[in-house]
């Protein structure tokens, strides 16, 4: 599998993740984009002994978009350390059915995650266990009964902008899991990591990489913005 590689250098690399590839190994036993990414390094610069690459952020695995990953273990610390003062920029782009009242807003939740389920569910803030959710939306354009929005991100739950739009009744197109309900098996979840911006680990200026998502049903509607 041939992995886009958006930008490198001697401590970073960003990547463009594939739709569908799991970020790391799990039980399906698929091959995972940090196998594939380690693999890779490997045989181009002809390592002799193990490649040391840090996943320092995720991604649910029918999401594709742009990823970073660390390529020395002080790059590793200190993008771990931006992730904790939320100065690690992640916007998204997405397609939901329907439409949001408002052009642009934030949504703030409480999360709780159902480890036996694999789902996460919109909870009380009085509940100890669950985990503050923040986002902002803009609506850039509607069309044939669908949004596309961006997304800024200020936490980083696990299936947050999933969870959080499905719980307004704005479903993401083809999300399986929360939108079940409006979307047909097999349908493309349309989720994408657009841009990343992140402080270098050691130069101390802004990295930003963007990665656009490709023209197919329902992003194509949208041509114009990408």
């Amino acid at each position: 599998m041939k992995i886009n590689i958006l930008y490198e250098d001697n401590h970073l690399l960003f990547v463009e993740k594939p739709v569908n590839v799991p970020v790391q190994a799990d039980q399906s036993k698929d091959r995972d984009l940090l196998t594939i990414l380690k693999d890779f390094i490997k045989e181009r610069d002809q390592k002799p002994g193990n490649v040391y690459l840090g996943l320092v952020h995720r991604l649910d695995r029918p999401v594709g978009g742009v990823m970073v990953f660390a390529k020395t273990s002080k790059a590793a610390s200190r993008l771990s350390d931006q992730i904790r003062r939320n100065v690690f920029d992640k916007q998204y782009l997405t397609v939901v059915r329907g439409t949001p009242a408002e052009h642009e807003g934030q949504l703030k939740d409480f999360l709780l995650k159902d480890q036996k389920e694999n789902k996460v569910h919109v909870s009380s803030s009085k509940n100890k266990k669950a985990k503050k959710a923040l986002l902002n939306y803009k609506l850039l354009g509607t069309k044939k009964g669908l949004s596309l929005l961006e997304i800024n991100l200020h936490t980083g739950r696990p299936h947050q902008i999933r969870v959080q739009l499905s719980s307004r009744r704005w479903p993401i197109y083809g999300d399986q899991k929360y939108g079940s309900k409006v979307n047909k098996p097999g349908q493309q979840i349309a989720l994408w990591s657009h841009v990343l911006t992140i402080e270098h680990p050691t130069k101390k200026e802004a990295v930003r990489v963007s990665s656009n998502p490709p023209m197919d049903f329902p992003w194509h509607l949208w041509s114009d913005h990408f």
